[in-house]
């Protein structure tokens, strides 16, 4: 089809309705979902969802690592914080049960099921810099992209900048500590492995489907990220969640203080 023309690039396009991608958000998401998508290797995503919603990532090829940012809607300035995650819960390692915080000493996101164990909180994302000395390019538009760069982009959509950006978290590629203090990549655990993240704040999502900065291999290797999203409850008193801890415990109680006291629960 001839697209020389203005009438023969408007056919063009029209003619792509319903044309399908490995690679592509389902638009609208099937019913039962309010988020439904697959993110290619080296792409990224972002939504806003509502308190209670159940975020579903798998990684259906064994070769998807996700790096994530929370963020409270319309309230950017409260954001998952890496370090305080680790400290308060007196744990570097995430699983089912684990909470991500905010520096508001607030839950964010509850890991609610996790079938992989096989997950980074300390060594975020790639760099621009360290992925063109690895691979030759680390621009969001290249071959290689960087998560740093592809988070820039997903941050912009929703008013935000690189300033608002802290260190992220990455499920589906791990990372142990040695007793000399050094960083052991173990990588995968399996195709098909899967989390289910429950957001206990409304919230900005931003993620990034990219190598781990650890990653061994020469090349730049990246499976595809499966997303799904669907409505659900917060946690509430008598969960065994909220009652894992004493951490668990305050954690909830400020994020419930918090949220009522705004009118948002």
């Amino acid at each position: 089809m001839a697209t020389g023309t203005t009438y023969g690039a408007r056919d063009h396009a029209r003619a792509q309705e319903g044309a399908r991608a490995e690679a592509m958000p389902v638009v609208p998401a099937p019913e039962g979902l309010v988020w439904a998508e697959t993110v290619a290797g080296g792409g990224y995503t972002h939504r806003t969802l509502a308190r209670g919603t159940e975020l579903r990532l798998a990684d259906p090829t064994g070769d998807a690592c996700a790096h994530l940012l929370l963020f409270a809607r319309d309230r950017p300035w409260e954001r998952l914080n890496a370090a305080d995650t680790v400290k308060v819960q007196w744990n570097a390692y995430l699983g089912a049960g684990r909470l991500l915080l905010s520096d508001q000493g607030r839950v964010l996101a509850s890991l609610v099921s996790d079938t992989s164990g096989r997950h980074d909180t300390l060594c975020g994302t790639s760099t621009v810099v360290r992925n063109t000395a690895r691979y030759g390019d680390g621009s969001p538009q290249g071959p290689s992209p960087a998560g740093r760069a592809l988070f820039e982009l997903a941050a912009a959509k929703h008013g935000l900048t690189r300033r608002d950006l802290p260190p992220s978290i990455s499920f589906f590629k791990g990372v142990r500590v040695e007793p000399d203090g050094s960083l052991e990549f173990t990588g995968s655990a399996a195709p098909g492995a899967t989390v289910t993240l429950r957001a206990e704040q409304p919230l900005t999502v931003l993620l990034a489907n990219v190598p781990h900065p650890l990653d061994p291999r020469a090349a730049y290797t990246c499976g595809v990220l499966d997303v799904r999203a669907r409505p659900g409850r917060p946690t509430g008193p008598g969960d065994p969640l909220w009652d894992d801890t004493p951490e668990s415990r305050r954690a909830f109680a400020n994020t419930a203080e918090f949220l009522t006291a705004g009118g948002l629960a």
